[in-house]
């Protein structure tokens, strides 16, 4: 059987490894369907400012593979939609696709006319709720579709400002959900992952001192995108921290917490400590670890960082925080002199572990999981996990990881009807 009758390919989730397995596949001849449930693909990786060891924008990446998906037949890319029921049908699958409310369509133009006028303000999840925009907007600025999305929970009753304000007729406060159901012969899951929550490292006082803040978070500091606008300061005051610490392993490799190496942390602090000191000068910056973990190329990096005026790697582990009269107090583990010592910060930025998504996706299909709740292919059942769903993992590797699921999947397709 030819690809040409073949029915298409499922991936579920348009973050990197999501839109590298459609391409994929589809570059080799598979007919695909990109389900993503977010306005805008790009998933977690168009959050950060730059990817490691290169520091270039994710930007430049995303735009080759938005032309490469623009350009190619074989893929029909679904966002703001998700897999509500999914059966096994013959040797694939049937699956109903549940599309939220286009309160905006493909008449849109982006021009920003309805987000200027709306009165209502959300928080913005693009930036992990730390600002507020519109409740009408472009979901980010390098979003793609370049359609606006809008919370209309968030609207006041009878306001119609955005309606007037569209000269293209592209609002429709009526709209309403829309289910389609669809026939696959295989499904990649590339659902992603998510950041550790930082609400429950009490003891490192996440979620309950201003100025602890999460690796996540301090990437959309750093970005021109972020809510200070690329300005590293402290969440209490806005002011420029002098002294930061990066505490590796926060939740991390910790039986009460995630048990397991995200494999990425060490890396994402290296970068994160190379934004702060070109951007603050004068800062002092101290990485907290257990092991430094940087393997293949990135070796590159960590040599670079130790070496650099004002960084300062100790191997320690960090206890405790808590706030003091001149900004953080940071509890010590000291390896190296055995002791426990106290060591003072502005602001500290906590290194937490990757989650595989699939947990709580809420998807309908029946997915093994390892011990530690990330998904296992099921290659009987064409179900293959791709990317972080499937195991802890930086970018690059997560583009490998979905080529493979992508040639794994297209194995199955061949073999049902």
């Amino acid at each position: 059987m030819n690809a040409a009758t073949q029915k298409p390919l499922l991936v579920v989730g348009a973050g990197i490894a999501g839109i590298s397995a459609a391409l994929e596949a589809a570059e080799a001849g598979q007919e695909i369907v990109l389900v993503e449930r977010d306005p805008a693909i790009g998933g977690r990786v168009v959050r950060n400012l730059h990817y490691f060891p290169k520091l270039c924008p994710p930007t430049c990446g995303m735009e080759i593979n938005i032309r490469r998906l623009e350009r190619n037949p074989r893929v029909r890319v679904i966002t703001g939609a998700q897999v509500t029921k999914a059966s096994r049908s013959g040797d694939g699958w049937s699956v109903t696709l549940t599309h939220a409310p286009r309160y905006v369509n493909s008449r849109c133009t982006a021009c920003d006319e309805c987000s200027q006028v709306c009165p209502a303000k959300v928080p913005d999840p693009h930036n992990l709720l730390m600002l507020e925009v519109a409740a009408i907007r472009l979901p980010h600025a390098d979003a793609w579709p370049r359609i606006y999305t809008m919370d209309r929970n968030a609207c006041p009753a009878g306001c119609t400002k955005c309606v007037e304000a569209c000269k293209f007729n592209a609002v429709n406060l009526d709209a309403t959900e829309q289910t389609e159901e669809l026939e696959f012969s295989a499904v990649i899951l590339a659902t992603g992952w998510q950041p550790y929550p930082i609400e429950k490292i009490e003891e490192l006082g996440g979620g309950k001192i201003p100025d602890v803040i999460a690796n996540v978070q301090m990437e959309r500091l750093a970005s021109p995108t972020g809510p200070t606008g690329g300005k590293i300061q402290k969440p209490s005051d806005s002011k420029p921290p002098k002294r930061v610490a990066f505490v590796q392993c926060a939740g991390s490799r910790d039986v009460k917490h995630l048990p397991y190496c995200s494999a990425v942390c060490c890396l994402a602090s290296l970068k994160q400590a190379i934004y702060v000191r070109e951007q603050l000068p004068d800062s002092e910056v101290t990485i907290y670890y257990i092991d430094r973990r940087a393997p293949g190329r990135n070796e590159d990096m960590l040599t670079k960082v130790a070496g650099m005026d004002g960084v300062k790697l100790v191997k320690g582990k960090v206890g405790k925080i808590e706030k003091g009269a001149q900004g953080l107090t940071l509890r010590v583990e000291d390896v190296e002199s055995g002791k426990l010592t106290d060591a003072a910060a502005d602001l500290a930025v906590l290194a937490t572990g990757m989650m595989s998504s699939l947990k709580d996706a809420g998807l309908p299909f029946d997915i093994e999981r390892d011990d530690d709740g990330f998904g296992l292919d099921n290659p009987r059942a064409g179900l293959f996990v791709a990317g972080v769903a499937r195991r802890p993992e930086d970018v690059a590797a997560s583009v490998r990881d979905a080529t493979g699921a992508a040639a794994k999947a297209i194995a199955a397709a061949k073999q049902s009807p």
